[in-house]
């Protein structure tokens, strides 16, 4: 018969003082993958009920919040990106998550008191912590720099956008003006060398980049621009009126035509651009060169495909009398500071070679601005971003232009340069006389192929024209303090016509691939051409070097 006044057997995960050591030590570390991933559970099972129960509720609800998250984002992203680029959902969650990393901490230490490491032997212990210590950086730790993150974007929105409500589009479509700032010490105010006008399609985010060369003149202004009255015959003065001049001019002259407050420069540009183009601008992004290269080492670097040899200015080389170096044919995976020179290098080449690159890495770095590389790399682009840009578009519309470029990342650029060599040669000098209505009438033609709906986004783009090697009018009205490092960069020169090229045995009109005498193209031969003189040879092997897709 048994006795009913028998202690009952103790309860190992309630009390485990009697339980035996591997027993002890198979509670621990289940009550601690309890915290892990049902927060709440060890206290229900071992500790205080109340704040277990509690805890649960947090958790589920949690997970609940995650799923709808997940099936809106299948549903409808775009109205999802949009809801937590606004800088007071950003608020909300940075709030949030730095509520819950503490919370889960707190449970993290009352789960040590419930598990009572004292009991465990030397060895277990030992284990005990450093799991611990792991599980805490991969729960609380993760939270809490979700936390900065948000924060941290949360402070860039502000700072770099403006208040105000967001924009409608035109037509159907979004035109923003990007500029390039430079202003460096060596020049009278920021002059943006480089200018491009993006046309995005409001529904499908496809986009047509049209590209201002820096030494266009003659450039109009709308009936409604105060600059209007003032340039009644357009930007007009001959040399000195290039379109990159008019941002220093205005911001030094007639700051006052703009309301208090508003970048008078950039505003004028948006005028400018309206003026040639015949589209209406809602907005403008101006983009520090220096803070360009940090952006592109924020985001791990680019990765451009380049058609031809690239030239830039490297570093001193006691064995060589040039600074001359060059980027090789081929996929490159420029960082910030070579992604700047592949942008701006115009040696042996001209202003309308650039600019082709200039294109093609734009739509290479929204390509590569994806989901992964933003999560990975967010905290160093957003603090980037902050230094980089300056803009008047607001904060209400960085939802929709996120989604926009998450659109575009599927769709190849339309492209379009007002100048060599969509409009002729250099030579022809369309930049310095050109004709608006031909302008319109391929802007126009530009809009409806980047809009239409059946093109084979699988075939490869048209190939276009290539910009001729220099002539000397090319950049009749520019100056070389315009690009980096200017005054030990090599001088555009006349490039060969076609008679001097088929004086030069074995070359032809067309880029070489390889040497005269058959060998490749290496970068101490080109060199080596450099420093004996021959920069006609040079140019033809520079000349295709605005070949290059993302």
């Amino acid at each position: 018969m048994t006795d009913s006044r028998r202690p009952r057997l103790t309860d190992p995960v309630r009390n485990p003082e009697q339980a035996p050591a591997p027993v002890r030590t198979k509670r621990a570390f289940f009550l601690l993958l309890l915290t892990i991933f049902v927060p709440g559970g060890a206290q229900v099972v071992a500790g205080n009920r109340t704040v277990g129960r509690r805890a649960l509720t947090v958790t589920i609800t949690v997970w609940g919040i995650v799923l709808v998250a997940l099936v809106v984002a299948l549903v409808n992203r775009a109205w999802l990106i949009s809801l937590f680029a606004q800088p007071s959902v950003q608020l909300v969650a940075a709030i949030v998550l730095l509520v819950l990393a503490i919370g889960w901490l707190l449970l993290f230490i009352n789960t040590l008191a419930i598990i009572r490491p004292s009991l465990l032997a030397p060895g277990a212990r030992g284990a005990l912590v450093g799991a611990t210590v792991v599980a805490l950086v991969c729960t609380t730790g993760v939270l809490g720099y979700g936390s900065f993150v948000m924060n941290t974007s949360r402070g860039t929105i502000l700072n770099v956008f403006s208040s105000g409500p967001a924009m409608d589009p035109v037509d159907g479509r979004y035109n923003i003006m990007v500029m390039g700032g430079d202003a460096g010490e060596t020049r009278e105010g920021l002059r943006p060398d480089t200018m491009m006008l993006f046309s995005i399609d409001a529904e499908t985010g496809r986009t047509a980049i049209i590209s201002f060369p820096r030494n266009f003149q003659n450039a109009p202004f709308p009936e409604d621009s105060p600059l209007a009255d003032v340039f009644p015959d357009g930007f007009s003065c001959g040399d000195e009126c290039i379109l990159n001049a008019l941002y220093p001019v205005v911001e030094a002259d007639y700051a006052d035509l703009y309301p208090e407050g508003s970048n008078a420069g950039a505003e004028a540009m948006l005028d400018a651009a309206e003026g040639i183009t015949g589209l209406p601008v809602q907005g403008y992004v101006l983009v520090d060169m220096g803070g360009f290269e940090q952006l592109i080492d924020a985001m791990g670097g680019v990765t451009v495909d380049s058609g031809g040899w690239v030239p830039y200015r490297g570093p001193v080389r006691d064995d060589m009398a040039v600074r001359t170096r060059w980027f090789e044919p081929g996929e490159l995976h420029l960082d910030g500071a070579d992604a700047l020179w592949y942008a701006r290098s115009r040696y042996f080449t001209t202003d309308y070679h650039r600019i082709r690159r200039q294109q093609c890495l734009q739509q290479a770095m929204i390509k590569q601005f994806n989901p992964q590389t933003v999560l990975t790399r967010f905290s160093d682009i957003m603090s980037a971003g902050e230094q980089l840009v300056e803009t008047n578009i607001p904060q209400d519309q960085l939802g929709s232009f996120l989604n926009l470029a998450d659109k575009a990342r599927d769709h190849s650029f339309e492209r379009l340069t007002l100048g060599a060599p969509d409009f002729g040669t250099s030579a022809d000098q369309f930049s310095t006389y050109p004709d608006f209505d031909q302008i319109h009438t391929r802007i126009d033609e530009l809009l409806v192929s980047a809009s239409a709906a059946a093109e084979d986004e699988s075939s490869a783009p048209a190939e276009q024209p290539e910009p001729e090697a220099p002539a000397q009018a090319e950049d009749e009205a520019g100056s070389e303090a315009d690009t980096p490092a200017a005054d030990d960069e090599p001088a555009e020169t006349e490039s060969a016509d076609s008679g001097t090229s088929e004086q030069i045995e074995g070359w032809t009109t067309t880029a070489p691939t390889t040497q005269p005498d058959g060998s490749e193209l290496t970068e101490d031969y080109l060199i080596t051409l450099e420093q004996i003189g021959r920069t006609d040879l040079l140019e033809l092997i520079a000349a295709n070097n605005s070949d290059c897709s993302a």
